[in-house]
């Protein structure tokens, strides 16, 4: 009922048209006046038509100026003179009935309009408006010009602690005591991110969250601290101050499950907050922020028209002189005027005015839905036509970071960890720094005095790759992220191990990290840039990097094994080569080689199937472009089912391939495209090239191509702003369905206009030959519209 009244709201003249019928009927014949006013005579009641007609003949002409100002074919001309017609002829009902159905035509094109459009407008209705600004002293940009750390509070002394309970990894980090370390790359805690809560049950939480002020969006300043409650939307771009935080991120790019976020990670703006109130700092405003650029191509879309609907709109011409003819040459041959109006009142342009644009919204809305977002509904069209698509590598057909494939372990792997075997059969760590143990040289005391015997922890890869993990959990490098993920699964399983009752460790099972939802103690963590990060773990010295970084202690130490030549300082010769496409990072343990851990580009799951559906798409031209060397392009290639490779290229190079292969495929163009080219600026049959890319490296590329396809996850602007379509969920799934969605949202705009016009014009012959009654054709030619719009709609639906 809502819907109604809204929609007459929009549409005043439905409602007024649908209830003036009453007193027509009523004062049909109703003539106080006499007979004395001509020939037509009209009554009170048809005097009221007269008035309804003149209104919106009015409204109608200056409709059609406004759209002929904007570039658009007004021909709503055909209406205007199938009012005046049956007017003129003394068909009032007819008439009345022609202006009901201009009104509820009117209707019908907004309540289309507004289902077409209705994925991109939940977009924009779930825009922010406001933001909370937090007002305690000292705290954002309102500091002022006092003196503040990254996280926007003031400094204060150096505070040593120890944050308790969950934090952002899990993890606790002690800053080093010693003020030799060095600032710039060494971790620590400070007091105010132990200070953060995530249980809103904490009263003096809840009474910290309540100190701010809400502001509208846009007064949001650069490094405001802001506060996010639960179930808002995040206002701006910033980074979470908070120790962790859940965010619902399916308006930004459709990831259905929601994503867990700690410290120090990026929040972006349209993201929906979980069930606990967190902290931020803006790092943008709101106008740069990544909502704010979604609605810009949101509205982009909106207010584009496809090349297609150009040309809908030029051929309404033609069909309205069509029309004209049909219904001059009727009342000719028959004598009879009458028979215009029968024509013109079935002439109806509506397939090819509403049902074409209405089409192609509702495909720029379920493009929108599967989170894919396009610039302009032009580039809807050319979707549709693409040929030849080339596609980047790393990042794009592979995953966005090197995978770990493997760990290659020394067989005195566990050389480093001391362990201490008592008579009774128990095991613990001789590791530094643990509260049981005070030095070595003590420890080895105590084992003489029990009777025990030293014998070497036995490690196997999971204990590598989850202590190569918790380390590299704070460094930058961009090898770290996938040895974090691969350590984070090497943890749950020691964790299902420990579960099982395997308490083989290299470490004793009172260290922390042994039962799950537990983690190893974290501390003295450094990383020397370009070589390698380091730490403490459960008191075990732990190195990450480079092989000169991870054993320069060793050799400085002498600690190499006395039969070692000057091979054995060489990495190939300790693990053996590296196939082309590998790359390696090593791991000490207390100053000694254990491990080197193999990372390589690994295809996404799904590429090749994507790519064998674009095949089966009729899309068979199919290139990569990559900087990489060629031995290692061509492995993923033959991975994913690609022939055509490109190798080391740069930049500028990529943009030469791209720019070569369109000009190889210039084809004679067809007299008829060359027609509407003129008309419409754009042919319809030049083939079609994409490129699908990634990173910032891939902007110029992108920009180069005729469609340029941006996978993101909302993080990579320079390629989203270069892109003419940008994928929000950063999945090369989405490439095929893009097309698919686009293909067929051109074969349902032309049913829908092929079925409506052809009804339109058999209906007007009928009413040449006067089968159709005027009143009847006039709804009659509403049916027609309906259908067709109706049958428009049905590009939002799903049938892939």
């Amino acid at each position: 009922m809502r819907r109604i009244i809204d929609l007459c709201k929009r549409v005043p003249l439905l409602p007024i048209t649908i209830i003036s019928a009453l007193p027509i009927a009523l004062l049909w014949s109703f003539r106080p006046w006499g007979h004395s006013l001509g020939s037509l005579d009209p009554s009170l009641g048809q005097y009221f038509i007269i008035a309804l007609v003149a209104y919106t003949v009015v409204d109608t002409i200056i409709g059609m100026v406004d759209d002929l100002r904007h570039g658009h074919v007004g021909v709503d001309i055909l209406a205007v003179i199938a009012i005046l017609s049956t007017i003129a002829v003394g068909e009032y009902w007819a008439a009345w009935t022609v202006v009901l159905m201009v009104w509820s035509g009117e209707a019908i094109e907004e309540y289309a309009q507004s289902k077409a459009e209705s994925n991109l407008t939940a977009l924009i209705k779930a825009a922010p408006q406001t933001a909370h600004i937090a007002t305690l002293p000292g705290v954002g940009a309102a500091a002022g010009k006092t003196q503040r750390s990254e996280e926007g509070f003031h400094k204060t002394a150096d505070v040593s602690s120890v944050a308790a309970g969950d934090s952002a990894s899990g993890s606790v980090v002690s800053s080093a005591a010693s003020g030799g370390s060095e600032p710039d790359t060494s971790v620590s805690d400070n007091a105010d991110s132990a200070k953060t809560t995530e249980n809103p049950a904490d009263p003096a939480a809840s009474n910290d969250n309540m100190h701010f002020r809400t502001i509208p969006v846009e007064e949001v300043k650069l490094d405001d601290v802001l506060t996010v409650l639960p179930g808002e939307t995040v206002p701006v771009d910033g980074v979470l101050m908070s120790g962790q935080a859940t965010l619902d991120l399916s308006n930004i790019n459709g990831e259905p499950v929601p994503r867990e976020v700690f410290a120090g990670a990026r929040v972006m703006s349209g993201a929906v907050n979980g069930s606990t109130a967190f902290t931020m700092r803006a790092t943008q405003l709101s106008h740069d922020s990544q909502y704010q650029r979604i609605l810009e191509l949101v509205s982009s879309a909106q207010n584009s028209r496809a090349t297609v609907v150009k040309t809908a709109d030029i051929l309404a011409v033609p069909f309205t002189v069509i029309s004209l003819v049909i219904a001059c040459v009727a009342w000719g041959v028959s004598g009879v005027p009458t028979r215009f109006a029968q024509v013109l009142v079935l002439a109806t342009p509506c397939p090819l005015l509403i049902a074409a644009p209405v089409a192609y919204m509702a495909g720029t809305g379920r493009l929108a839905k599967a989170g894919i977002l396009i610039k302009a509904q032009e580039i809807l069209e050319n979707l549709g036509r693409v040929s030849h698509i080339f596609f980047d590598k790393t990042g794009t057909l592979t995953v966005k970071q090197p995978q770990v494939v493997r760990v290659d372990l020394l067989p005195d792997a566990g050389a480093g960890i001391p362990m201490r075997v008592t008579e009774s059969g128990t095991v613990s760590a001789g590791a530094e720094n643990t509260e049981a143990g005070a030095g070595a040289g003590a420890g080895n005391e105590a084992a003489a005095a029990a009777g025990a015997e030293t014998a070497h922890a036995r490690i196997d890869k999971d204990h590598i790759l989850m202590l190569a993990g918790v380390v590299e959990t704070y460094s930058v490098h961009i090898l770290a992220k996938g040895i974090v993920k691969a350590g984070a699964a090497a943890l749950d399983r020691l964790h299902d191990r420990f579960d099982k009752g395997n308490r083989n460790c290299a470490q004793p099972a009172t260290d922390p990290g042994h039962r799950r939802g537990d983690y190893p103690v974290v501390k003295d963590i450094h990383e020397d840039a370009g070589k390698g990060v380091s730490g403490k773990v459960n008191g075990l010295n732990v190195s990450v990097g480079r092989f000169a970084y991870v054993t320069q202690s060793q050799v400085d130490a002498g600690l190499q094994p006395q039969s070692a030549t000057p091979l054995d300082f060489f990495p190939d010769s300790r693990f053996g080569g590296l196939a082309p496409d590998e790359m390696a990072t090593y791991v000490a343990i207390n100053g000694k080689l254990a491990a080197r851990i193999v990372m390589k580009d690994i295809p996404r799951p799904n590429a090749k199937e994507s790519l064998q559906r674009l095949r089966e798409l009729g899309v068979e031209h199919l290139t990569m472009v990559t900087g990489d060397k060629e031995p290692s392009a061509r492995i993923i290639a033959d991975e994913v089912g690609i022939t055509d490779v490109h190798s080391e290229l740069l930049p500028e190079d990529k943009v030469n391939t791209v720019r070569s292969a369109a000009r190889d495929k210039v084809t004679a163009q067809p007299w008829w495209d060359r027609i509407i080219q003129k008309l419409v600026g754009e042919s319809t049959t030049r083939p079609v090239s994409m490129m699908v890319g990634d990173g910032v490296n891939d902007a110029p590329v992108l920009a180069a191509a005729d469609i340029g396809m941006a996978m993101t996850d909302g993080t990579t602007t320079a390629a989203s702003e270069s892109a003419q379509v940008v994928i929000m969920n950063d999945d090369i799934a989405c490439v095929p369905k893009a097309i698919a969605i686009a293909r067929r949202t051109k074969r349902v705009m032309l049913q829908a206009v092929v079925a409506g016009l052809s009804l339109a014009i058999i209906g007007m012959v009928c009413a040449a030959f006067n089968l159709i009654p005027a009143v009847v054709g006039a709804f009659l030619q509403e049916a027609i519209d309906v259908v067709s719009i109706l049958w428009a709609l049905t590009a939002l639906l799903d049938r892939e």
